[in-house]
């Protein structure tokens, strides 16, 4: 029973991580997962099942929002559901031995981009213009389907900084469409699984924890899209992927590191997560001092990740 609690509260961190970044619950969930031991082919599956509903949640929570761009949402989503079907197929057909290392390098290399993007560049400007084209859409969804599926996770680090740095879409509104089109990534990616595996290493307790706390969070989490200060929590949620990953590689027989240099590792990767959350925190002040003193209507509100309300309520409170 406590490990189905952890587990739900997981998911729903997990999903509010997701929810107001547009990216991060697969793979923080599947690493949790890879973390406890469970096979890879095994993780991936339990992640995209309680995807099914979580995702179905978070995209009907969005679209009450406004947060969804319906010819985006099927542009993406169908090459990526193609995508996350032959991933799921082809990581059901490798041994644990080579899964396991495989995937965390994956996860590594997700983490590695979600903390130097979101530690280093926050958000960035949102340059309207114009809509995006489906020869960009199209290959983006099927690698980053592709990725989800085999990784545990990558629909959301792959797909929502190549939309945001586009710059035709407002970030909101990308978030939104990121995590709505999942939901046909999260069912391609199930059957997949299903095909290949059957129900073999599944724990359906498990699926349905991560669930729970998923759809508790998703309504919330797309409430707080607009609020969430996506730089800050970028770096962390960065940090605990790679600071897990790196454990298990080097634990993995591709490494199988000796002590000492297990410990000089891990004390360079904490150390490289701390400089950066607080990089990001100070950042972060200094961008919302700068929003609160700039004259209404030359608000950067790209780079700080809140939306014209919001700089609008600022100038109202400071002009009195």
């Amino acid at each position: 029973m406590r490990t189905l609690v952890l587990l739900a509260l997981a998911g729903l961190g997990a999903q509010l991580v997701d929810g107001s970044l547009g990216m991060a619950y697969g793979v923080t969930s599947t690493t949790l997962l890879l973390a406890m031991g469970t096979n890879p082919a095994a993780a991936s599956a339990t992640v995209h099942l309680a995807e099914i509903g979580t995702t179905l949640m978070s995209g009907a929570s969005h679209w009450r929002f406004g947060n969804v761009d319906w010819k985006v949402v099927a542009r993406i989503g169908v090459p990526g559901a193609v995508g996350a079907f032959l991933g799921a197929t082809v990581l059901s057909s490798l041994s644990t031995e080579v899964a396991g290392p495989m995937m965390s390098l994956i996860l590594l290399g997700l983490g590695l981009y979600v903390l130097s993007r979101f530690t280093l560049r926050g958000l960035p400007e949102d340059r309207l213009g114009q809509p995006l084209r489906k020869r960009f859409l199209s290959p983006l969804g099927l690698v980053a389907g592709f990725l989800d599926a085999t990784g545990g996770g990558g629909w959301g680090p792959v797909g929502t900084p190549a939309l945001l740095a586009s710059g035709r879409m407002e970030p909101r509104k990308v978030i939104g469409s990121i995590d709505t089109s999942e939901f046909l990534v999260a069912v391609s990616a199930s059957l997949g699984f299903l095909f290949s595996l059957g129900s073999q290493g599944l724990d359906w307790a498990w699926v349905t924890a991560f669930l729970l706390g998923g759809l508790i969070a998703a309504p919330i989490a797309a409430w707080l899209v607009r609020m969430v200060p996506p730089r800050v929590l970028g770096s962390a949620v960065g940090g605990v992927i790679i600071a897990t990953n790196v454990r298990t590689l080097l634990n993995s027989d591709w490494i199988a590191a000796p002590g000492a240099v297990s410990a000089v590792v891990y004390l360079a990767v904490y150390a490289l997560w701390a400089a950066a959350l607080t990089y990001s925190i100070r950042q972060h002040l200094k961008e919302r001092a700068a929003t609160a003193s700039a004259p209404l209507g030359e608000v950067d509100n790209g780079a700080t990740g809140h939306d014209e309300p919001l700089a609008a309520e600022a100038a109202v409170t400071r002009n009195g």
